[in-house]
């Protein structure tokens, strides 16, 4: 597992590129183009990068690309709502089993995300060419190597708090904007086998994914959350009979499913 490439599936809505003559100019290979050039500009050799989007069939995440996927990129902004409900689950699921996962900019309202997080992942926003300075807080994080402190984003859109977020298991980076604003803006998460990003620059309206530093940052980000399992499987609840540490028996089904004795006990 640790010598071979770190598989990279980068989603994209593709949207805004489609129909926004400045975006598709800004970005001419899409935002997703974009963001999936960076990753293999910093790590080369290291990855495979590939792109899906929206609007290709099953929105470009199999159950067969997700299975061969060690960690999905996610950018979404104006068509949450447009994602499936079934293909949602089926991110979750392979998260919970091991599948990194980097959620950028307004992926925070993905319904990924917010199933993930299990909040509205709310925020306030102002997009007025802000001048953002990202602070690293904890330059001994494998993501924080090698990112310029403060980072310098010239015009970019305003995120402020509160973040209706769960408490990180670590904050990174803290973003600071022309009008007095902070936000957190680099976020680790766990759940179930898996490791999320959250990373906040990255608005259509400004070429972010082209900034050296933001690049860096998304690089790092994808060699951090990839799990070293030797297989994709998500956590279970397991019996184990006294004395056997091992080999733990597996329930097909949630308890209410299976037939209980007069005391509400499940039988064997």
């Amino acid at each position: 597992m640790n010598d071979r490439k770190i598989l990279v599936t980068v989603w994209g809505e593709n949207r805004h590129e489609q129909l926004e003559p400045p975006v598709a100019a800004r970005y001419p290979d899409g935002i997703h183009g974009a963001i999936a050039q960076g990753i293999a500009h910093n790590l080369g050799e290291r990855v495979d990068v590939r792109t899906t989007t929206l609007d290709e069939p099953e929105h470009g995440l199999t159950e067969e690309l997700l299975r061969s996927t060690d960690v999905l990129v996610w950018w979404g902004h104006e068509a949450h709502g447009e994602v499936s409900d079934e293909i949602v689950e089926r991110v979750h699921d392979h998260v919970l089993a091991g599948m990194g996962l980097i959620v950028l900019h307004s992926g925070h309202w993905s319904k990924i995300f917010q199933r993930l997080m299990g909040t509205s992942c709310t925020l306030r926003w102002r997009a007025e060419n802000d001048r953002e300075l990202l602070w690293t807080v904890d330059p001994t994080h494998p993501i924080a190597q090698g990112v310029p402190h403060p980072m310098i984003i010239d015009r970019e859109e305003m995120y402020g708090e509160f973040f209706d977020i769960p408490t990180p298991d670590e904050i990174i980076f803290l973003s600071t904007f022309s009008g007095g604003e902070v936000f957190r803006s680099g976020l680790t998460f766990r759940r179930g086998h898996g490791k999320i990003f959250y990373f906040r620059p990255g608005d259509q309206d400004y070429p972010t994914y082209f900034h050296e530093g933001v690049r860096k940052v998304i690089a790092n980000g994808v060699e951090w959350a990839v799990t070293r399992r030797p297989e994709r499987t998500a956590p279970v609840l397991l019996r184990y009979e006294t004395g056997d540490f091992y080999n733990g028996l597996d329930y097909a089904g949630p308890l209410a499913d299976r037939p209980v004795d007069v005391v509400g006990t499940p039988s064997a």
